[in-house]
């Protein structure tokens, strides 16, 4: 997908998430590849490591009172010694965006790929931030709206129909998050879950974006993260806290050869409200993207 001819950059502050991989910055990469400003919030002791390849002036190092009192939900872990996760940088984001007189703000994995839009079933990588202009956008005609994204490449099929978007499911690793929401990341593991469901059982919508795709490395497959520190036991300690967490809804199962959670969406059935001022044009509107074979 060739930028668009009528430019459309992403209206609301951008945060990526990274530990352990100054080196890697795939998304990084791609948002500058795409001309769309971001931060990356970063360890304080990494800071060097990372203004060494990233402008300074992109770089945010994590207040350590943002660790010190997260709620991890998770004894077993604390009396192992493990990390918090990413959640207390996520939350950090937030509370900057919110500094800036933002309304939403976008909180970015460091291991996204690329970008795409799915359009009569073809996966078109984009070459600017006008599919995350037209996520804000539509996000916005909607008062009970707290948090969109776009679904992962894997999951949208070549081969079979697909919804423009999907209503109340979890949204994972992009997402974009009404600031004035009453909710704060927590857990350990599986935080983007949690935080979908919160926001769910809460009476409140969220939109994943089938028509909006994100390529997001497989878990464990780039060095850095936390995924020595959370996941070199597996999988089962993740999928038992969150299935702890949310008994009504959530449950551990066992799949492709290890545990897993599974979690029923089914149940949330909250209808998108428009705000009353909202006023929807007839027909298509593209922002001005074109489909272009690049050499």
């Amino acid at each position: 997908m060739a930028p668009s001819s009528t430019r459309a950059d992403p209206q609301f502050p951008i945060y990526i998430v990274s530990k352990g991989r100054a080196d890697s910055r795939l998304t990084v990469r791609h948002l500058d590849a795409m001309r769309v400003p971001y931060h990356v919030i970063v360890e304080p002791q990494e800071f060097a490591e990372y203004a060494a390849v990233i402008d300074p002036k992109k770089l945010l190092a994590l207040d350590p009172d943002y660790k010190r009192r997260y709620d991890t939900l998770d004894p077993v872990g604390d009396e192992r010694g493990m990390g918090t996760g990413s959640g207390p940088a996520r939350n950090f984001a937030w509370q900057h965006s919110i500094e800036r007189g933002a309304p939403w703000h976008w909180v970015m994995d460091d291991n996204i790929k690329g970008f795409f839009r799915f359009n009569k079933n073809l996966k078109v990588p984009v070459a600017d931030g006008t599919v995350l202009r037209c996520m804000e956008d539509f996000a916005q005609r909607y008062a009970n709206v707290t948090m969109a994204g776009p679904n992962y490449f894997m999951f949208a099929s070549r081969k079979a129909k697909a919804k423009p978007f999907t209503l109340n499911t979890r949204i994972y690793s992009c997402n974009l998050i009404r600031n004035d929401a009453p909710f704060r990341w927590r857990c350990r593991f599986n935080e983007d879950t949690d935080l979908s469901l919160r926001m769910l059982k809460a009476g409140f919508a969220t939109i994943l974006f089938n028509a909006f795709l994100q390529y997001k490395m497989p878990t464990r497959s780039v060095r850095g993260g936390n995924t020595t520190e959370l996941y070199g036991d597996g999988t089962l300690l993740k999928s038992k806290v969150l299935a702890a967490l949310h008994p009504d809804c959530a449950k551990l199962v066992w799949r492709f050869g290890r545990a897993h959670h599974h979690v029923d969406y089914k149940r949330f059935t909250t209808p998108l409200v428009r705000h009353a001022e909202t006023v929807v044009a007839a027909g298509v509107d593209n922002y001005g993207m074109t489909l272009r074979q690049l050499a």
